[in-house]
């Protein structure tokens, strides 16, 4: 017969499939029982009542205990966490810290505070944070930048970084449908966890409205929102965060600049001189509140026929143009592919469904150079102004 403690220690690898953290790290394993007939019975407290993962939770359980020696059967019962347990479960996933405005070694959060709530800390903003927040930019719609997006994650989490995908572009909103994503985010005492699709972690406002609906907010209102998905989620450390922004000049990029100092941006282009004068004004916008460009990348730069000739169905040179433009470097051109834009459509990456094509071949070789490139600007926390 197995012991509670073999049991326990059987189910530290099951994860929670919505918090991708341990049941027992999280303490979700409320008691085990063991009866004289071999049967084990596990009791699992789950964050909300209508947990739609409820299923996936008993498997997982069952398999992992089930495949010890001496278990003739499991019972798994599912209760609910009171208001105090999900309390300590935030504070669990926070890493422990009651939160503040600054972290154990003193090191200042970008905090806002709206009447008497306490102040909000963005953690990206902290100069210890170790996260590079990359901002896709682009002056228009059309160009492929979320598909550049997306991709570009992928091919970064193959280099084997955490990635994170926020999805500003708050009107056009597209990186959910994507990635495939059709699971809500778990809310825990006012604390948002991100929804994760091929390892990835996702937040969008395709999460708060649905597909059919639009989005008619202001200014102010658009500002409200990208602070609390800075804010209210709960990101982890996460080596890049990608930011897909929406095209233009407009408020989502101004209050990104006042978030989150340190964002790279990134423009990306489609060959054609004409779009290449439009992005430039983005770039030049990013420039002008102090966010550092770090290269253009050109995306439906050709198509290959099957002849195994390139056809350069928008022009030519317009990335480069606009990357001598900017004194910047041209850091990818991504070739026209119809399994790029399949991909996009049924949630399946082509960096995931053909890795060895073409396509993917060249956000491989993006991700390098960005990789290669390191942070744009040295943070220095230990100086501090007194």
């Amino acid at each position: 017969m197995p012991t509670q403690e073999e049991v326990l220690e059987v189910l530290r690898p099951v994860q929670d499939p919505e918090l991708h953290r341990s049941i027992v790290e999280l303490d979700m394993v409320r008691e085990i029982r063991i009866g004289a007939d071999g049967r084990v019975g596990v009791t699992v407290a789950l964050t909300v009542a209508g947990c739609p993962l409820r299923a996936e939770i008993t498997e997982r359980v069952t398999r992992a205990v089930g495949a010890l020696a001496g278990v003739a059967g499991v019972d798994v019962d599912l209760t609910v966490m009171t208001d105090d347990q999900r309390a300590a479960l935030k504070t669990r996933l926070q890493g422990g810290a009651a939160g503040g405005a600054a972290d154990s070694a003193g090191h200042e959060g970008h905090a806002h505070a709206a009447n008497d709530r306490p102040a909000q800390v963005i953690p990206f903003a902290d100069p210890a944070s170790k996260t590079r927040v990359l901002g896709l930019s682009s002056g228009k719609g059309g160009v492929g930048k979320s598909s550049v997006t997306v991709n570009l994650a992928v091919a970064l989490a193959r280099l084997g970084h955490e990635v994170a995908i926020l999805d500003a572009d708050v009107y056009g909103f597209s990186i959910p449908k994507m990635l495939g994503l059709d699971q809500q985010p778990v809310v825990i005492d006012g604390m948002i966890v991100p929804p994760v699709a091929h390892g990835l972690s996702v937040m969008s406002t395709g999460f708060l409205v649905a597909d059919d609906q639009p989005v008619i907010w202001r200014g102010p209102m658009l500002h409200k929102a990208l602070n609390q998905f800075l804010t209210d989620v709960h990101w982890g450390e996460p080596d890049y965060l990608l930011v897909d922004m929406p095209p233009g000049t407009g408020d989502v990029a101004l209050s990104l600049a006042q978030f989150m100092p340190r964002t790279e941006v990134y423009v990306v282009t489609t060959p054609q001189p004409a779009a290449q004068r439009v992005a430039q004004r983005s770039a030049l916008m990013a420039r002008k509140v102090n966010l550092a460009v770090r290269g253009v990348i050109e995306n439906m730069s050709w198509f290959t026929g099957d002849d195994g000739k390139r056809y350069e169905i928008f022009g030519t040179g317009g990335g480069q143009m606009l990357a001598d433009d900017l004194q910047v470097p041209l850091l990818g051109q991504v070739p026209l592919v119809t399994a790029l834009r399949e991909g996009g459509d049924v949630g399946a990456p082509v960096t995931l469904t053909d890795p060895a094509g073409e396509a993917s071949q060249a956000f491989d070789t993006l991700a390098k150079r960005v990789d290669t490139l390191g942070r744009g600007r040295r943070a220095h926390p230990e100086l501090t102004i007194r």
